[in-house]
């Protein structure tokens, strides 16, 4: 009953009571802190994770991954729970313990409470030491949504999984763990869970190219568009001309194709016309779990790598086997004693028998458990903690598919080329890498200490992987290893929400620097070089050849492709190992590159991603994605693009008097036209800027309109006879302004705003007021719209036109002479008049206006062509081209790719490495063999690797005919061209080359900082005729010394 009581009492006190700086019935979420996670989760989950309280027993290191993802999550509260002490040993596997803690003897939940506590002021975290064992009343649970156990005996998980399961409403239940280079995670969310949203993609409109009449009708899509469903799924149609009985009703497909599928009959409808799309309906889905008793005996598993299908069901004989052994012994088996891994194996064996399923018993994975149970490899503590976690927000929210019902990963790869090492290879010594040391070795643990490592980007991943070289003491400063980063960013409140090295008060600062302090503090052994740069070719005097020679292996933490193919381009030319890795909302993927063994990532290419055709972004808007990008690149045009462009004229030209007398000269000034435009319609007063903002309304949404419909009215046919304006084409309806309209008066404000701003205008709050606006309006005469015949373009294919180079007719330069002559006549033009302030759009601040007028122009717009407008989260993720993101994805690929790091450390086998790719939200992990490096035949006996280099050295009158003789005779096989980037140094066909075989390597190129170019030479073919054929990059060095023996 004491414990009861305690329980039932610390519930109430802890969790109930809300933060001070949140009200408990608040329900608005802070978009500049969780902006990216809303992209991923939705709103309604975010509100149903705010008000739901979580139990977290267990402060390990998978624990307090665990603790970590939820807060930066949102939940609303959480109750860390653990009984253990700070030792040592807590300081290799969990990031929040400290020194001092153990040194001071602190309670593991003391010392990390306040340190998880504040990763995020919306979540309320209580802490509690109390025994939690099979004699505690288990009643105080009720106040929880979600019970989490990490670290407890099997049977305590038994018993309280059978409490949560027999709960009305069911409380959900996870438990995992991680035992050495094993772990598992199960999950019971009750006998009927329901799935609001099973995979969390957005829906994608796709429009109909025809319908048939028919039992049952088929629908075809247009352009050969893919449609993405699956046969049972739902969609629903719209805007569908003479089968109009189709509108608003959702049909069952029967997929026939990927651009085609079934919807039932058809036959006894109107016959099909034109038009129309459908989208897909989510209908909700009910998954079934069973309690862990009856799971253990028949368990349903996910299997992450194809290539051992049968190791999740020997993993599992094997970890119950490992809970009777611990019931039995009342500890894991020693650390390298054959005698306990021969009672496991009995035991595993005994397990076995009562399975439904039997598995083979693999020995050799029960002797690797035997030997490191006792251990604890962090970065899979990561990987899995961060899979657990966001099964952990599926139970709170119901937003994507859940586990069913065991998940188990296996990193025995890292364990296998060790076995042959002494068991005290793997003894304790009593430091903080003693449960790394259990699993890997004390030589593999120094040479993690001594490794030179650089990473490239400190944001989500970087600080997720900071955390795990801090735990596996990667670049220790007493071992010479060193820890080189950069990231010339600086931190925003939106990186809080992932980025958990940062804090609140780091707003603003570097995010190197300040990752290095907090890495540092985790494990101040280690010696970081935190440096503020880009990696790009403007920083390779920094990032040179010599930089690079003292590296082991590079790891990229980057949000882009551009960056990743020239980091990749650099660690292939220095012959280094990269690990590569990213996110995208739930899904993740990692990438190991080793040289001679794998392909690097510029081997490979994604599609290219499809471009808007300009024609549909300036006349034919189809979807909502049309009007955003059209707003947007209305912002980039007016606010941004045209100040440069103003402003770099006006650096050419010294003033408007010379460039007038220029003109008048007949001289082509280029971007001359468009710049006087601007002077000559330079407002001076806000007045002028809203006036100015009113005129563009017109011109956007009224007279873009009735120029479209007098050029194409609505009657318009194509040669075909077929009309002009069918899906996917929309008809405009001008539209007539009205300030009372709120989307109206935000166009207008907002673009004042940006205008006001461009020209160095000055206003008020009050200036931004309706009445105001209002005032300056009322006495404002919109001129009357004129038709104009000018050719409006409907080819997909065009490309938008350069404005500053479009040909100008006499009249035109006629009319910008006189509006030249009449600026510098009516005003001063002084030097501020020749300056404009270009504006860099800022998606993440909402006081900037910059939202504001994407927002209202792209629902305008949308209005105008009857296309359903974006709400303002989904308008800024498109605008700003926001990935979306989330840390439990982010912890997952840093610990997969850590794993990784280790065997590059250790030097291991191609066949030991694993690339992966994830998708939490379903949930699927798949773990494959990367791609073996591919050799190119020139001849019978010569064959080249993207990694192959070969090398010729040089002198001061070294020839190019010296060179190609060079390379025959070092090669054996004649070169018949070199080209140096873009030049062609030799091509034998073209004039007067055959002359430049005479001329010095130092004439023909010059020689970089680093004293050598890399060449592409072509070679002759074998039979004449044949083209030439590829080789490796030629390196030519311009006196005798090796680049890299210099370093």
């Amino acid at each position: 009953m004491g414990a009861r009581a305690h329980w039932q009492n610390f519930c109430r006190t802890t969790v109930s009571s809300p933060p001070c700086n949140m009200a408990a019935d608040s329900m608005d979420i802070d978009d500049s802190l969780y902006s990216r996670q809303r992209y991923v989760l939705g709103d309604s989950a975010m509100h149903r994770m705010a008000q739901s309280y979580v139990f977290l027993s267990g402060l390990g290191g998978l624990g307090v991954e665990i603790a970590k993802n939820i807060v930066l999550a949102g939940v609303k509260a959480v109750t860390l729970h653990d009984t253990k002490q700070c030792e040592t040993w807590d300081l290799g596997t969990n990031f929040f313990i400290r020194e001092e803690d153990v040194l001071s003897q602190r309670k593991r939940v003391e010392a990390v409470h306040p340190r998880v506590a504040e990763l995020n002021p919306y979540v309320q975290v209580g802490k509690s030491s109390c025994v939690l064992d099979e004699n505690t009343d288990l009643s105080f649970l009720r106040t929880y949504q979600c019970v989490i156990l990490t670290e407890a005996s099997l049977s305590l998980q038994k018993k309280i999984n059978n409490f949560c399961h027999s709960q009305s409403p069911p409380i959900k239940f996870i438990s995992c763990d991680v035992f050495g280079v094993c772990a598992r995670v199960f999950c019971d969310f009750g006998d009927a869970f329901e799935v609001s949203d099973p995979t969390g993609e957005e829906p994608k409109q796709v429009f109909i190219q025809n319908i048939t009449q028919d039992n049952p009708g088929v629908v075809m899509c247009m352009d050969n568009r893919t449609h993405g469903l699956q046969t049972g799924q739902s969609v629903l149609f719209r805007e569908v001309y003479g089968m109009t009985e189709l509108n608003g009703t959702c049909r069952q497909v029967t997929v026939l194709t990927p651009y085609s599928f079934t919807i039932g009959d058809t036959s006894g409808m109107q016959a099909y016309a034109h038009g129309g799309f459908f989208v897909q309906v989510k209908i909700p889905q009910t998954c079934c779990f069973e309690r862990m008793e009856q799971q253990l005996l028949d368990p349903k598993v996910l299997v992450p790598d194809f290539s051992k299908p049968e190791v999740p069901l020997q993993i599992h004989a094997t970890l119950l086997a490992l809970d009777s052994f611990q019931q039995q012994h009342h500890r894991l088996p020693n650390t390298g004693c054959p005698q306990d891994a021969e009672i496991l194996l009995k035991m595993t064996d005994g397990v076995n028998h009562t399975l439904k399923s039997k598995v083979s018993i693999d020995q050799d994975l029960v002797r690797t458990l035997s030997r490191t149970a006792g251990g604890c490899l962090a970065p899979l503590c990561a990987a899995v903690g961060g899979i657990a976690s966001q099964e952990v927000l599926k139970a709170l929210t119901g937003k994507f598919t859940p586990l069913q019902q065991w998940f188990y990963l296996d990193v025995t790869e890292v364990i296998r080329p060790l076995q042959c090492l002494a068991a005290e290879e793997f003894f304790p010594k009593g430091d903080r890498y003693d449960a790394l040391r259990a699993c890997i070795g004390d030589t593999m643990c120094h040479k993690l200490h001594r490794l030179r490592v650089f990473m490239v980007g400190c944001g989500a991943i970087g600080c997720e992987m900071l955390k795990n070289f801090a735990l596996l003491g990667v670049g220790l400063a007493d071992h010479s290893g060193e820890i080189s980063i950069t990231d010339p960013d600086l931190i925003e409140k939106s990186n809080l929400n992932r980025q958990f090295l940062f804090r609140p008060h780091h707003i603003q600062k570097p995010k190197s620097t300040t990752a290095a302090a907090a890495t540092q503090d985790i494990n101040p052994q280690l010696q970081i070089d935190a440096h503020l740069n880009k990696v790009c070719p403007a920083t390779e005097s920094i990032y040179n050849d010599r930089f690079y020679s003292r590296l082991h292996v590079v790891v990229t933490a980057l949000d882009n492709v551009e960056a990743r193919r020239y980091v990749d381009s650099r660690i292939v030319s220095n012959q280094k190992p990269l690990l590569d890795s990213g996110t995208m909302g739930t899904k993740g993927h990692t990438e190991v590159i080793v040289p001679n063994l794998t392909e690097s990532y510029n081997s490979h290419r994604d599609p290219p991603e499809e471009e808007i055709p300009f024609c549909t972004l300036k006349s034919f808007p189809a979807v909502t994605e049309h009007t955003i990008q059209w707003a947007r690149d209305k912002f980039e045009s007016a606010f941004s693009h045209k100040p440069s462009i103003y402003n770099m004229f006006w650096q050419t030209h010294s003033s408007a008097e010379s460039v007038l007398e220029r003109m008048k000269a007949r001289e082509s000034l280029e971007g001359s036209f468009q710049v006087i435009k601007l002077l000559s319609r330079r407002p001076t007063h806000w007045e002028h800027c809203v006036t100015l903002a009113r005129i563009k309304f017109d011109k956007y949404f009224k007279r873009k309109a009735l120029q479209l419909l007098h050029s194409f009215p609505l009657d318009t046919r194509l040669k075909d006879g077929s009309l002009f304006w069918q899906s996917p084409k929309r008809p405009p309806s001008p539209i007539e302004f009205d300030l009372k309209d709120p989307l109206h008066y935000s166009f207008v404000v907002s673009a004042a705003r940006l205008f006001a701003e461009i020209y160095n205008i000055s206003y008020s709050e009050k200036d931004l007021s309706e009445e105001e606006v209002a005032r300056i309006l009322s006495g404002m005469k919109i001129p009357e719209y004129k038709p104009a015949e000018k050719r409006i373009e409907t080819d997909e294919m065009a490309k938008k036109p350069d404005q500053t180079k479009l040909s100008v007719s006499s009249e035109e330069e006629r009319e910008a002479i006189a509006q030249l002559e009449r600026a510098i006549c009516t005003q001063a033009i002084t030097p501020d008049w020749l300056r404009m302030t270009p504006i860099l759009f800022e998606k993440d601040d909402d006081s900037n206006g910059h939202m504001d007028f994407v927002a209202s122009a792209s629902a305008l717009r949308a209005r105008m062509y009857s296309i359903e407008a974006a709400d303002r989260l989904k308008t800024k993720r498109i605008a700003g081209k926001i990935i979306p993101a989330i840390a439990t994805a982010t912890a997952s690929v840093a610990g997969l790719v850590a794993v990784e790091l280790i065997k590059v450390v250790g030097g291991y086998g191609f066949e030991s490495f694993k690339n992966c790719f994830f998708n939490l939200a379903i949930p699927v992990v798949v773990l494959t063999e990367p791609a073996n490096v591919k050799r190119t035949r020139i001849r019978d006996n010569i064959s080249f690797s993207i990694w192959d280099r070969w090398t010729i050295q040089g002198h001061e009158d070294f020839t190019l005919s010296d060179f190609m003789n060079a390379v025959r005779e070092k090669y054996g096989i004649e070169p018949t061209m070199v080209v140096h980037g873009v030049k062609m140094l030799y091509v034998p066909v073209m004039p007067g080359h055959s002359k430049r075989l005479k001329l010095t390597m130092q004439k023909l190129v010059k020689p970089s900082t680093e004293r050598y170019v890399d060449l592409t030479v072509s070679f002759a073919p074998e039979l004449e005729g044949d083209e030439d054929l590829p080789g490796p990059p030629v390196r030519y060095c311009f006196s005798g010394d090796k680049p890299e023996d210099r370093a």
